[in-house]
């Protein structure tokens, strides 16, 4: 039997799915970077303008600009783990660089470094904290999905 035009057409259509649609996600993710960096400086992640902490720590309840929930937020030892991270990866290659070159007195590298270690820690918490919920907001992690 010789094809036509229709034949072709039928018999290359897609076979009817009977199977439920997926219902596809009413928000896709908000973008990261952006709410990472508004995070570091410690701003809300959605408007950018709010201040996110209050104190050196501590997350507002809400913003006050644009009135997004901080409540949700889960940042817990996350920023600290960081920190951490941060601040080892970065503190004893100098030291042993310090060490090696110039060889100070014990008492005085220990000085030096202690000093350096503490505000290093001080200045990334809360930035890394920041960073944290930016990163949960935009993920819409722990209650971060529900609309304003």
């Amino acid at each position: 039997m010789p094809q036509t035009n229709q034949t072709l057409v039928q018999s290359h259509a897609p076979a009817p799915s009977h199977a439920p649609a997926q219902p596809e996600r009413p928000e896709a993710d908000r973008p990261l970077k952006p709410a990472l960096l508004r995070g570091w400086r410690r701003k809300c992640p959605h408007c950018g303008t709010g201040p996110l902490l209050k104190g050196y720590l501590k997350v507002h309840s809400d913003c006050a600009v644009c009135g997004e929930d901080f409540t949700p937020q889960r940042a817990d030892d996350g920023p600290a783990y960081l920190t951490i991270l941060v601040v080892g990866h970065v503190m004893i290659p100098l030291l042993h660089i310090a060490f090696v070159f110039y060889r100070p007195e014990p008492l005085t590298l220990f000085t030096i470094f202690a000093l350096g270690t503490t505000a290093l820690t001080l200045y990334l918490l809360p930035r890394m904290k920041g960073a944290v919920i930016g990163f949960q907001w935009a993920r819409r992690m722990h209650g971060f999905d529900r609309p304003m």
